[in-house]
C-alpha cells in the first residue's frame, strides 16, 4: 500500500492499482469505485478522515476489487491492427504509410495513412465525424417525418447517458453510438426526438418513442445495459 499523497495505491494480487483520492463534505464514510477505462480507483472519504487509514480500509477490500477488475471490459486501445466494433461489426484498423492521412472506410477495414504514431488520434476523429454525420441525418429526417423541429444536433463523451434533449430542441448524443448495431442507435434517435413532444418519460413519452421507431424498443434498451461499458472501452 502506497500513502504518498501524490500517488496512493493499493496492491491487487502484487500489482500496484492507483487511488485516486476525493475529499467530499457530504461524505460521511468511505466509498470505493473502480474506473476501469482509467484503471485506477476512487476512493471518497470525509474531509478530516485519514488518508492512511482510507488506504488501509480499500487494501482491506482487494477481493471486492480484484473482482470488479475481472468483470471489468476489456480497454479497446486504437491502432494499427486492432479490431474493434463499428455499428455492431468487426471492423480491422490497417495503417498504409502509402494511403492518405484521412481514414478511409473499405469494407471491414479502416484504411489509415500518414505518421504512424497519430493511427489512434485520427481515428478516433473520424470515429466522432462519423457519428455526428449519421446521428445528425438520422435525427432531422425522423424528426422532418413526424413534423417535429431539432434546433442543433451535437455530440460529446457523457459518461452516464447515450443522448440528451433540450426543451429548446437541443439533442446530444454520445459518439460511442456509432460502434452500436444500426438498430440501437435508431432506437437511441427515436428516444431523443420523442422528448421533442413529451418532456419526461410518462406513458405517453414511451408511447410516443415506440411509435417514431415503430418497433419495441426494448431490445435495444438491453443491448445498451449489457454492451454499454465496453463502449466506454474504446479509445486511444
Amino acid at each position: 500500500m502506497s500513502i504518498g499523497t501524490s500517488d496512493p495505491a493499493i496492491t491487487v494480487d502484487g500489482t500496484r492499482v492507483a487511488v485516486r483520492i476525493r475529499r467530499s463534505a457530504r461524505a460521511r464514510t468511505y466509498r470505493l469505485t473502480l474506473d476501469a477505462k482509467r484503471g485506477e480507483l476512487r476512493l471518497s472519504m470525509p474531509v478530516r478522515a485519514s488518508i492512511r487509514k482510507a488506504l488501509g480500509w480499500a487494501q482491506d477490500h482487494e477481493a471486492w476489487v480484484r473482482e470488479q477488475m475481472a468483470q471489468a471490459p476489456a480497454l479497446v486501445q486504437l491502432g494499427d491492427g486492432v479490431i474493434f466494433m463499428l455499428e455492431g461489426r468487426e471492423v480491422l484498423i490497417a495503417w498504409n504509410s502509402d494511403a492518405p492521412r484521412s481514414v478511409k472506410r473499405e469494407g471491414d477495414a479502416l484504411i489509415v495513412g500518414g505518421p504512424a504514431d497519430a493511427i489512434g488520434a485520427r481515428v478516433l476523429r473520424w470515429l466522432k465525424a462519423e457519428a455526428k454525420r449519421v446521428l445528425e441525418a438520422e435525427t432531422r429526417s425522423l424528426a422532418q417525418k413526424h413534423g417535429l423541429h431539432v434546433a442543433t444536433v451535437g455530440i460529446g463523451d457523457p459518461k452516464s447517458r447515450w443522448g440528451s434533449c433540450a426543451s429548446t430542441g437541443v439533442i446530444r448524443y454520445s459518439w460511442r453510438l456509432i460502434l452500436c448495431p444500426p438498430d440501437v442507435r435508431r432506437a437511441t434517435v427515436a428516444h431523443e426526438v420523442a422528448h421533442l413532444l413529451h418532456m419526461d418519460h410518462s406513458p405517453a413519452f414511451h408511447a410516443a418513442h415506440a411509435h417514431l421507431l415503430g418497433s419495441d424498443p426494448k431490445p435495444a434498451r438491453a443491448w445498451l445495459k449489457a454492451h454499454g461499458a465496453g463502449l466506454h472501452g474504446v479509445g486511444v
